[in-house]
């Protein structure tokens, strides 16, 4: 009997012991579930955080995308405006260049037709005639000499008149007077000189279709006057104008090719060279 109940409490102390163990088995596989649920979560809202961050870095990305897109086609723009501002400062340039240059030879003809014009001083007995007739009667003779002087002085003074209208802007007037002297002194040296600025006052007035046919006739009348080179290069940027860039090159291809140690032929070449961009 003894050795029974011995054997019973054994076998109740091993099952004892087994449950302790399996319980605790059990709490140790509960506190690992609810760890890896703890890291589990952790992970997801790591992944979310970075998730996050990708779609702001693509938005940022798509962003700046657009902005460099715009910035680009805004300096496109700003290098456009340039160049066509520098193309309208360049042909600026060269009307001013041409311009100065016409001036000065004006200038240079008027100081060489100076000296043969004695109109100031047959001016003073011709007024002394006319404030004063009993004296111009009583010296018939006088006047005899200065017929052949103001003969000779009418040329330049008709020149000088119509070039005095052109310098103040008297377009009309100007254009009035160098047809009046090129068609009375047809083979005056200063002809073709007054045929051109007929085409420049043209020009001028924005009137390029008049101004080519002024600087034609220079050309084809005046074949070796030295206002031909000036007169094709001139036609050549009123064709320019009228939107005719063929016949443009052509009158500057004339001056490089006729007229090659001309001043007007570096002109003509730099822009016959813009033309062919």
């Amino acid at each position: 009997m003894t050795r029974i109940a011995a054997g019973f409490l054994l076998a109740l102390a091993f099952t004892t012991t087994a449950a302790v163990a399996a319980d605790r088995e059990h709490e140790q596989l509960m506190a690992d579930i609810r760890m890896l649920h703890e890291q589990s979560m952790r992970l997801h809202l790591a992944f979310n955080g970075i998730v996050e961050a990708i779609e702001t870095l693509a938005a940022n990305q798509q962003e700046l995308e657009t902005a460099m897109r715009r910035a680009f086609a805004d300096q496109r723009l700003v290098i456009d405006n340039v160049g066509s501002n520098t193309r309208v400062l360049r042909e600026k340039l060269d009307e001013t260049n041409v311009r100065i240059s016409s001036l000065s030879q004006e200038v240079e003809a008027l100081r060489v037709s100076i000296p043969p014009m004695p109109v100031q001083t047959t001016g003073l007995p011709e007024d002394a005639e006319t404030a004063q007739p009993d004296s111009a009667a009583a010296a018939p003779a006088a006047p005899a000499p200065a017929a052949p002087v103001v003969a000779g002085g009418s040329p330049q003074r008709l020149y000088n008149t119509a070039w005095a209208d052109y310098a103040s802007g008297q377009w009309a007037l100007a254009i009035t007077g160098f047809e009046a002297y090129v068609s009375t002194y047809p083979r005056s040296e200063m002809t073709d000189d007054a045929a051109f600025y007929i085409g420049e006052t043209y020009f001028l007035q924005g009137d390029f279709q008049g101004a080519v046919e002024a600087y034609e006739q220079v050309v084809m009348n005046y074949p070796n006057g030295d206002k031909v080179p000036e007169a094709a290069y001139k036609r050549g940027l009123a064709f320019d104008r009228l939107g005719e860039p063929d016949r443009a090159r052509e009158s500057f291809d004339l001056v490089v090719t006729n007229y090659p140690d001309s001043r007007m032929a570096a002109l003509a070449q730099q822009l016959l060279d813009r033309l062919s961009q």
